[in-house]
């Protein structure tokens, strides 16, 4: 059976609206990097050694970076899709000819959106149900 563990926190923030209620925080209890999911996959009766899984990850990590950058939208079926947005520098530019990549923008983040589809919902709501 699967397990989340959290801990129990309480707001201190005396100028908050919500100051002494108490709040669930997630909590890991292990980083599993590449290779330790390589091979737990491999463990899971996968015909496959943890070294090929762990080449196939590697692979899939280098690509998805590769299709992001391109402007490309990632989808894995049953997982989710991975897409990239931009952050802008506050302000904006008055002007449209006065816009410029390297003074108007902040940063490009990469995200990740759940699978909506009802027998492999991830979402935050779906996943407290299970």
């Amino acid at each position: 059976m699967a397990k989340i563990f959290y801990l129990l926190k309480q707001n201190n923030a005396k100028s908050s609206p919500i100051y002494g209620k108490w709040f669930a925080q997630g909590k890991s209890v292990e980083v599993m990097n590449t290779r330790k999911m390589a091979n737990h996959i491999a463990d899971h009766g996968s015909i496959y050694t943890p070294d090929v899984v762990f080449g196939v990850l590697e692979k899939f990590r280098s690509c998805l970076l590769e299709m992001l950058l391109n402007s490309r939208r990632v989808k894995i079926d049953g997982l989710g899709t991975f897409f990239t947005t931009i952050e802008n520098q506050k302000g904006g530019a008055a002007k449209k000819e006065d816009f410029s990549p390297t003074k108007n923008l902040k940063a490009l983040h990469i995200r990740f959106m759940p699978d909506q589809e009802a027998e492999t919902n991830i979402s935050s709501r779906e996943f407290i149900k299970k």
